[in-house]
């Protein structure tokens, strides 16, 4: 290599170092910005409420001094201090009282968001799930619309409270290939309208249109591998409509989509490319592969006869093409918990 080559190389490595440095220094300082603004905020809450409270004040009566404030604040410091963002640093301090247990990986649109929610719970659920998947305000927004919370208490059948307080301290925890379910899942981000018939190459085109979207409402962990993956078995081929490999489990998910109810042939079908791939594509490091069908309709008698006795980790969820009705799954989680 020649001194000039060599210097070249110096340059761009140097270069390169240098602006890790720099990356590294921006992101802990907008980090520091955050949880002092953050903690701002508390403050001012905790004097909107200690202000109340030694006035003796009533709801109404507090709600003008809020208004009145945000007048004078907007007038003598500017942006930033609306009726609504007031009300969220009251909030904050009364939903928070220690403000130093919530993560300094959450922005204050983040915050507003999540204090919408009344239910501890899922509040809490939400703001851990925020933090371990690193979700943009967009994609919490979805989240919270598509009910993801409820959709997982209910993606194994019914449960308990235990399940609940699990969710709320921990978020959602990948650790077995169940864990990874839902029901139903939403594809709400397609625009199909509901009950509008689609064929399955169709629902397979779109999905991959709107892969990051896809890739959202699947979770954390799951990288798209390809789609109509050949299997060749005896010179015959066979086509695995979607596979994924999710690096949280370490597995193969291979995912079949069904445009109609749950049938018979449905699991033996998944269950065959599950064994090719356990036997074929499987690394010495890789976990025994999980296959999910897609479908229109199951019930879940059906699905126990069809599902039931296999060696290989095989499920059958429901998917929807609008968003689910919030007040009727929160209903059946309540329902479920009663039990």
């Amino acid at each position: 290599m020649s001194d000039k080559d060599k210097l070249t190389v110096i340059d761009r490595d140097l270069v390169e170092n240098i602006k890790s440095i720099i990356l590294s220094s921006r992101k802990s300082l907008s980090q520091r910005v955050n949880q002092e603004l953050i903690f701002t905020y508390w403050r001012i809450g905790k004097e909107i409420v200690d202000t109340e409270q030694k006035n003796n004040l009533d709801n109404q009566s507090s709600r003008q001094i809020i208004l009145n404030l945000s007048k004078l604040l907007t007038k003598e410091i500017g942006k930033g201090f609306s009726r609504s963002n007031l009300f969220n640093m009251r909030k904050l301090y009364t939903e928070y009282p220690d403000v130093q247990s919530l993560t300094g990986h959450l922005t204050w649109t983040h915050i507003c968001e999540l204090l919408i929610i009344e239910d501890k719970a899922k509040r809490s659920f939400y703001e851990k799930e925020t933090v371990n998947s690193n979700w943009s305000i967009r994609e919490l927004k979805r989240q919270i619309d598509s009910s993801l919370y409820e959709r997982l208490l209910l993606s194994q059948g019914s449960k308990n409270k235990e399940k609940v307080l699990e969710l709320a301290r921990k978020g959602q925890e990948i650790a077995n290939a169940g864990d990874i379910l839902k029901n139903p899942y939403v594809f709400e981000f397609l625009g199909i309208p509901e009950n509008k018939p689609i064929l399955e190459k169709d629902l397979e085109a779109k999905l991959i249109r709107h892969i990051e979207d896809f890739l959202l409402e699947l979770g954390r962990g799951f990288m798209f591998v390809g789609s109509q993956q050949r299997i060749t078995i005896n010179n015959n081929h066979y086509y695995v409509d979607m596979v994924f490999y999710n690096k949280i489990l370490r597995s193969y998910i291979l995912i079949e989509l069904k445009t109609t109810k749950l049938n018979i042939a449905d699991g033996g079908q998944l269950n065959t490319y599950l064994n090719y791939y356990k036997t074929e594509i499987n690394d010495d490091n890789d976990n025994p592969p999980i296959g999910i069908i897609l479908c229109a309709e199951k019930d879940d008698i059906t699905a126990e006869y069809i599902l039931g006795g296999f060696e290989n980790n095989v499920f059958a969820s429901k998917y929807v093409t609008i968003l689910p009705d919030k007040q009727e799954l929160i209903e059946e989680v309540e329902n479920a918990l009663k039990e």
